[in-house]
């Protein structure tokens, strides 16, 4: 996952200060954002409110669910021939790189 969010940004925020900023992402529909300022939040306290882990929730589904369904489109196509077809085996396999990333 590549986001290009730099939450060093906003110097040491604390745990009520990142869970406001993955709200905050959230409205603004930054998942990949979002998903970085949890993964902060956890490495701090792995301990997690029921509202924390909905909001991990909500992030990681939103992230996963857009690549699942690239991945869904394309091994429904019907394979080309020739180069398509390898053009297209590469590209499914950079979508299933990044899902091996995120997960």
């Amino acid at each position: 996952m590549t986001s290009k969010f730099n939450l060093k940004a906003f110097g040491s925020p604390s745990k009520e200060d990142l869970v406001m900023l993955a709200r905050v992402a959230e409205s603004a529909e930054r998942y990949e954002d979002m998903c970085e300022i949890l993964k902060t939040l956890i490495r701090e306290n792995p301990e997690l409110s029921v509202e924390e882990r909905n909001l991990l929730s909500v992030a990681f589904k939103n992230v996963v669910g857009s690549r699942r369904t690239s991945w869904r489109t394309i091994n429904s196509e019907t394979a080309p021939d020739g180069d398509e077809k390898e053009l297209m085996n590469k590209y499914r396999k950079e979508i299933e790189g990044e899902l091996d990333d995120i997960c």
